[in-house]
């Protein structure tokens, strides 16, 4: 199910769903026999053993995922994948991916990532963790308190699972609701499914249902579940109360058990061939999502086809039978670190030094490789300055060219945190205020409204607001630029924009800080902001001062990507200036309409001899396909404060 919706449909399957509840019902069943039977659980030994099963697959995975890293991704993508594989040996990932899904700005990059699945790996290890506590603290109840009361461990266990259940699924539907790109990789929404399983082992030698009733049992449990994914957007609604329908799905499948009929669907899932799939599925799980992604990236495509998927089907069984009967099989015969606990630790250990090593290698030597790129004399990396007038015609030494892809991602304009003081905004809507430390003596103060392209160019203003004293608050929002209402944007937008115009209204700073036209990647290429007038006169009515800057180009390709790939001199890297902007500045239909707005350009320190280039003077001018570098903005600084101040009349 998982593989197949993956590669033909491109969709969630709600299979991850009956995976957790699955793993919680066979543990569930193994550790209810010792409690019941007063066996000790020897919780140590059954963590080693348990770890060393699994990890050995996951590091081999792993490391080749790493090997396919650096000879198929772009460099800019190498660090989200180093870091997400100490994620995914630490049992961590679905945390590192929650944490990113609810940044706007993590999602700007192309692809996705090859280790991105073992988000529910991770869950469930942490669950695999957390489980047998539960065990072990009924058993420890019924020790304490077995001289006075006699308990029924099955029934403490459905007490303790079933008040999981109801935590989890609660919490589950009230995040999905409010927050589901959060709650979609969250433990917490989803021990609901694991505790599920729990009560049904606990409760199936209870449930002894007739014949005719298992089969139908059988057959509406695999119609359900085979047709939720086509049936529910299961990106969009999982993991509240809807995954109820996989789950309770697979939890009618389990119940009709052996029907002892002909017809029953046990005969086709108890076939041979599918039940030697499933002697694989953990390494298939680990193996098909890769070589997917790998696979795609290698060929620049974004879906396959129906034979491009096969191959990649066919090379994720063969990999993951490979992997069961070389890697996970033999390590689960080998008899040594069985004898005690301590050697199944030192397998453990031995697994994740095999991966830590490249990892933390790789990682050093890309810090090392950003360090000494950076280091470099400004001489050799001027930057916009190259396009100066007084640079006009002067060839630019050659350097490496900073900052080196692999840095892509810490290229956003830096403030310095939240809003404090009397900035802090009352309206909830504004909740990610953010502001430069303010100086000492304020001699004015600005806010910036809009999305990522105001927040880039933060690089320039933050460092001139903080030498000449202004004091600087930043309200963003992205994919959001700054206008009056228009329908044109979305609900969200249309209310965050009149938010930032209520703030600006009553703190009345000096003035705003805006991005005046909107670039796009297609013809007509850049145009007027929707109602960016009618945004901006309430505001310059009240006596502020508003300052709209020109957008800077959008692309159809990644720059960076394009510049590793073909050169920085190549044709597709310097795109003509009549594909990137307007021929006539949209700010030019601004001037005149209205009193206290003041327009800067500098597009001309972004574009030049008719075209829009991804390097000028050895520096990235783009960090993926619209934004600036941090890096070039702030070689663009001594002219960003000349021209603001020229058009503004500060002194």
């Amino acid at each position: 199910m998982v593989v197949t919706y993956h590669v033909w449909l491109g969709k969630v399957s709600g299979g991850v769903d009956i995976f957790l509840l699955l793993s919680a019902f066979l543990m569930t069943l193994g550790f209810t026999r010792k409690v019941e039977s007063g066996q000790p659980l020897r919780l140590l030994s059954h963590w080693t053993h348990l770890l060393k099963r699994l990890l050995p697959a996951v590091v081999v995975v792993v490391l080749a995922v790493l090997v396919g890293t650096a000879v198929v991704l772009p460099q800019r993508r190498w660090p989200d994948v180093l870091d997400q594989a100490w994620a995914s040996l630490l049992y961590g990932q679905n945390w590192l991916l929650a944490n990113s899904a609810v940044d706007y700005y993590a999602q700007d990059h192309a692809g996705a990532s090859p280790l991105q699945h073992f988000w529910s790996l991770s869950i469930q290890g942490q669950v695999f963790l957390l489980w047998p506590l539960v065990f072990a603290g009924i058993a420890l109840l019924r020790r304490l308190l077995r001289p006075r009361i006699e308990l029924n461990s099955r029934i403490l266990l459905a007490v303790a699972f079933g008040a999981i259940f109801v935590a989890s699924l609660i919490y589950s539907i009230d995040q999905t609701a409010s927050n589901q790109t959060y709650a979609y990789f969250d433990t917490r929404a989803r021990l609901w499914e694991f505790a599920l399983g729990s009560l049904l082992a606990l409760a199936l030698p209870y449930l002894k249902p007739g014949r005719l009733l298992r089969v139908a049992l059988g057959w509406t449990g695999l119609a359900a579940m085979l047709s939720c994914g086509l049936l529910v957007t299961v990106e969009g609604s999982f993991p509240g109360y809807i995954a109820l329908w996989p789950t309770l799905a697979a939890a009618a499948i389990i119940v009709a058990g052996q029907s002892g009929s002909r017809v029953g669907v046990d005969r086709i899932l108890s076939w041979k061939p599918l039940v030697a799939l499933g002697d694989n599925s953990y390494a298939l799980y680990l193996w098909h999502w890769p070589l997917l992604v790998l696979g795609l990236a290698g060929k620049g495509l974004s879906s396959p086809n129906l034979w491009q998927g096969l191959v990649i089907v066919v090379a994720s069984i063969v990999m993951a039978v490979l992997t069961t009967r070389l890697v996970e099989k033999p390590l689960r015969d080998w008899h040594w670190p069985k004898i005690r606990a301590w050697r199944g630790a030192v397998v453990i250990a031995a697994c994740g030094a095999l991966l830590a090593g490249p990892v933390s290698l790789w990682q050093s030597w890309i810090v090392t490789d950003a360090a000494a790129a950076a280091s470099q004399s400004s001489e050799l990396i001027p930057g916009a300055a190259a396009l100066a007038p007084e640079n006009a015609g002067k060839p630019t030494p050659d350097a490496k060219i900073v900052p080196v892809p692999a840095a892509m991602k810490d290229e956003w304009a830096e403030i310095d945190g939240l809003c404090t003081g009397d900035n802090v905004p009352s309206n909830p809507l504004l909740g990610g205020c953010l502001q430069n430390s303010p100086p000492e003596t304020v001699t004015k103060r600005i806010v910036v409204l809009g999305d990522s392209h105001a927040q880039q160019y933060m690089a320039a203003l933050g460092p001139i607001a903080k030498s000449h004293g202004w004091d600087v608050v930043t309200l963003l929002k992205g994919n959001c630029r700054f206008g009056g209402v228009s329908p044109e944007r979305d609900e969200e937008c249309n209310a965050f924009n009149e938010a930032g115009a209520q703030y600006v209204l009553d703190h009345r700073p000096d003035a705003v800080f805006t991005v005046a036209s909107l670039t796009l990647k297609e013809a007509p290429y850049e145009i007027e902001v929707p109602q960016y007038l009618e945004g901006i006169k309430p505001i310059t009515d009240a006596g502020i001062e508003v300052i709209g800057i020109r957008d800077n180009p959008r692309f159809t390709i990644n720059m960076p990507d394009c510049v590793e790939d073909k050169g920085h001199d190549a044709p597709e890297c310097n795109v003509p200036l009549q594909e990137s902007l307007a021929g006539a500045s949209p700010l030019d239909a601004y001037r005149g309409q209205v009193a206290g707005l003041h327009l800067m350009d500098l597009s001309d320190f972004i574009c030049a001899d008719g075209t829009c280039p991804a390097v000028v003077g050895n520096v990235y001018v783009y960090k993926d396909d619209n934004h600036l570098t941090k890096t070039y903005v702030q070689t663009m600084i001594p002219m960003f404060e000349e021209r603001l101040l020229t058009a503004t009349g500060w002194k």
